[in-house]
């Protein structure tokens, strides 16, 4: 899902908008917490791997390609290419404890694991899973998210419209939600508990799957 960059408020949302997300804010309250707990817990979305599959897919293509011309040219009679010849004497005459064996050894180990890492790993760490309605967990249906980069924006702009709040930055991760906020004028420790209230209740209306830990600095801008 993507987010616009400009203010969003209540009066923005249409009435059908409205009503529906009242009639689910009621049904989330009067859910049991087991319940609650049931459907509020989807996976995370797992990246297609496109790249990197493409990528390994035509380097595979391209040396088995290679490889089956040769043996193809030597049952024709022609001489093998010399690539393939010296490379099959050099691994049959260096020894294991050789530099570039021990190297290349390495290079394909670490390729190998981050093919693993890239297969077992869902990826697509900016896309936060959102609550899936009562009624549609596990059936497909149903299944929203909502980029880190857009929770940013809005938590940011209901920052900013606490009273006192000169600045805001918002920093979203999967888990954590860190907010520093400049003061120009009001205690800070007021600023600090207003602005904790009013980002905890816009983290609470975005409906995530699991709720980040919510960081508030507030300070005074630098002088000078």
């Amino acid at each position: 899902m993507s987010a616009h960059t400009g203010r969003l408020g209540d009066s923005d949302l249409p009435p059908e908008s409205a009503k529906t997300a009242s009639s689910a804010s009621d049904q989330d309250t009067d859910a049991t917490p087991a319940e609650r707990e049931q459907v509020g817990s989807p996976r995370r979305f797992w990246s297609a791997r496109r790249v990197p599959a493409v990528i390994v897919a035509l380097l595979s293509l391209a040396a088995v390609g290679l490889l089956l011309y040769d043996v193809v040219s030597v049952r024709a009679g022609r001489p093998g290419m010399g690539w393939r010849r010296r490379l099959a004497d050099e691994l049959a005459t260096r020894p294991l404890d050789d530099v570039w064996m021990i190297v290349g050894a390495a290079v394909s180990m670490a390729l190998g694991l981050c093919l693993v890492v890239l297969a077992v790993t869902p990826g697509l760490r900016r896309l936060l899973p959102m609550r899936q309605p009562a009624g549609t967990r596990g059936t497909g249906e149903v299944r929203a998210g909502l980029d880190r980069r857009a929770v940013a924006l809005i938590l940011r702009d209901r920052a900013v419209r606490v009273s006192g709040v000169e600045s805001a930055r918002v920093d979203v991760g999967r888990r954590k939600i860190k907010a520093r906020a400049q003061a120009h004028f009001r205690d800070l420790d007021e600023v600090r508990a207003d602005l904790d209230a009013a980002l905890g209740e816009a983290v609470a209306t975005l409906g995530l799957a699991r709720r980040p830990t919510l960081t508030v600095h507030v300070r005074r801008p630098k002088k000078g």
